[in-house]
């Protein structure tokens, strides 16, 4: 560090990761047990403090690869949260990240080790400081990135019907979408490929597989 700029104040910079899966027909969130004071013990997104080498990205990459053991992901910056009092510790500027990973790709052991679980978005908790504002932020981008980004590639697997695609869908937008036109409305955005496979595990007549398109991931 050099001594430039001490006449102002320094403050802390940290990264709060918003982690959605998408699991039982919802859209859920990665949420655990504040383990450090102040605020021990409340409800709390996951985070951490950047590192004197680190770029605001490379402090989420590696907060997220601690919490999740996955290295790639989708990861958007949400916005910076400096209220004054947001943290009754210390004068803390938060910038957070929205995450989104497939459910089952997320190592239980680290969840365990991590102690946090998934949690319904209509379920949630109330969070420590403005981490409810921050879900709910990044709540409103996903939605409004949805008409044009195929996001839900990652919260599905590999291969997909097209009922659960429509499911993703409608948890993300919390409504309900008509059938036929949610169909027509994805073959006509050419995210997607019907593939020859069927899942026989969801109806006696089965459903066709999809799977997205290796163009449209993101």
């Amino acid at each position: 560090m050099t001594n430039f700029y001490s006449e102002h104040s320094r403050y802390f910079v940290s990264v709060d990761c918003i982690v959605f899966g998408f699991d039982e027909g919802k859209l859920k969130l990665l949420i655990g047990r504040r383990q450090m004071d102040p605020g021990r013990g409340e409800w709390s997104l996951y985070g951490g403090f950047v590192r004197e080498e680190e770029s605001l990205e490379d402090a989420a990459h590696r907060t997220l690869q601690e919490l999740t053991g996955l290295k790639k992901m989708y990861l958007k910056q949400v916005g910076a949260f400096g209220a004054i009092d947001r943290d009754p510790g210390e004068r803390v500027i938060s910038v957070a990240y929205c995450a989104l990973i497939n459910v089952k790709d997320y190592n239980r052991h680290l969840q365990e080790k991590h102690g946090v679980e998934w949690v319904a978005i209509n379920e949630l908790p109330p969070l420590y400081s403005d981490h409810n504002k921050m879900v709910q932020k990044a709540i409103n981008m996903l939605r409004k990135r949805l008409g044009t980004e195929p996001l839900s590639f990652n919260l599905l697997p590999s291969l997909f019907t097209l009922t659960q695609l429509q499911q993703v869908y409608e948890a993300i937008l919390d409504e309900p979408n008509d059938k036929r036109n949610f169909r027509k409305r994805m073959k006509s955005l050419d995210f997607i490929e019907k593939t020859e496979l069927v899942d026989k595990q969801s109806s006696k007549r089965g459903a066709a597989l999809y799977r997205f398109k290796k163009k449209a991931e993101v």
